[in-house]
């Protein structure tokens, strides 16, 4: 039997030939480390359906700060839950709110790390939404009010990146305005462009403490079926001057990531989101998968797909295996 002349085996014979030719490089330094950060001290409340992720008092949280930093990892996003919750998240806008203590605290310890703060009311809301509550229904502009002095107080503490999950309609130029007008014009805007109304969420709703008493999302997160729309979705806060982009979730919504690397040359975020994590993790340890590669595997899928970054509860496990590789 005659051969082409082309045989693809050639460079896969040995380790040293299959890293010289790989095409898709993932680094610890794509990584964003997502935490949790509650009122008290010496406090770490582990999450039930994420194993090893905790809620975690701010003393602690400076803790796990620095261990982030050591592994090489180069961010934070940090998710503030408060003691008191009320209708409009009152607790989410205050200059001396649990994510502002939290980000001055974590800049004094470890001032090279980058934070990046969420800015949504869900977490601070006694009601679970996003935004303020008019009748059943989420209101968008008075949403953006508070969004802002969210953003603005997020900024003053020390934040060097805040990033609207929100998914009202003209955030991003709202808060960019706000931050502009009140000296910030530095600090970028790393906005959940496209952000489904995903089952995958649910972990991150226990943990967050943020799931909705009533009715659902879905009014103003996007439908799982829809792809273009997220290209519209993208177009806005691109045209709204945002910094980076986020899709989330990632594993199902790889399609989703190509098309925004293809159209756009801002910084591109997968957020690997905590059904994900807590899917993976249930999964290696029945010993149904190899947990590690597997974890290392998606990870990678999701920067060939076209992330520049990747949010994910495994940065710290995944750092690691990368630095002993």
């Amino acid at each position: 039997m005659k051969f082409p002349e082309y045989r693809a085996r050639r460079t896969r014979r040995t380790p040293t030939l299959r890293n010289m030719v790989r095409e898709t490089r993932l680094a610890v330094d794509d990584l964003i480390y997502p935490l949790f950060c509650v009122e008290g001290e010496d406090v770490c409340n582990p999450i039930s359906s994420m194993p090893g992720v905790c809620q975690l008092s701010i003393d602690r949280l400076v803790t796990e700060a620095r261990e982030v930093w050591n592994l090489g990892i180069p961010a934070v996003i940090l998710f503030g839950i408060p003691d008191h919750k009320d209708a409009e998240g009152s607790a989410g806008t205050k200059e001396n709110g649990i994510i502002p203590r939290a980000v001055r605290a974590v800049k004094q310890a470890v001032p090279e790390l980058i934070v990046i703060t969420d800015v949504c009311l869900c977490e601070y809301t006694d009601h679970g939404h996003c935004g303020v509550i008019r009748g059943e229904e989420v209101v968008n502009d008075p949403t953006l009010e508070l969004l802002c002095m969210q953003a603005v107080a997020h900024a003053r503490a020390g934040a060097d990146i805040v990033a609207p999950s929100d998914m009202m309609d003209g955030r991003v130029a709202a808060i960019r305005r706000a931050l502009d007008t009140d000296g910030f014009d530095g600090v970028p805007i790393m906005s959940y462009a496209v952000k489904y109304a995903s089952a995958f969420y649910g972990p991150f709703r226990e943990a967050a403490e943020s799931a909705p008493r009533f009715g659902d999302r879905r009014s103003y997160q996007m439908d799982p079926a829809n792809r273009r729309e997220a290209l519209r979705e993208a177009q806005l806060d691109v045209n709204e001057n945002a910094d980076f982009l986020i899709v989330k979730p990632a594993m199902a919504y790889l399609d989703i990531l190509r098309d925004l690397r293809e159209r756009y040359d801002l910084p591109l975020a997968a957020y690997n989101v905590s059904g994900e994590f807590a899917m993976l993790k249930a999964a290696g340890r029945q010993g149904w998968i190899e947990h590690d590669r597997v974890m290392l595997e998606l990870l990678t899928g999701m920067k060939r797909a076209g992330a520049d970054l990747i949010i994910s509860y495994h940065a710290k496990e995944a750092a690691r295996l990368l630095t002993q590789a």
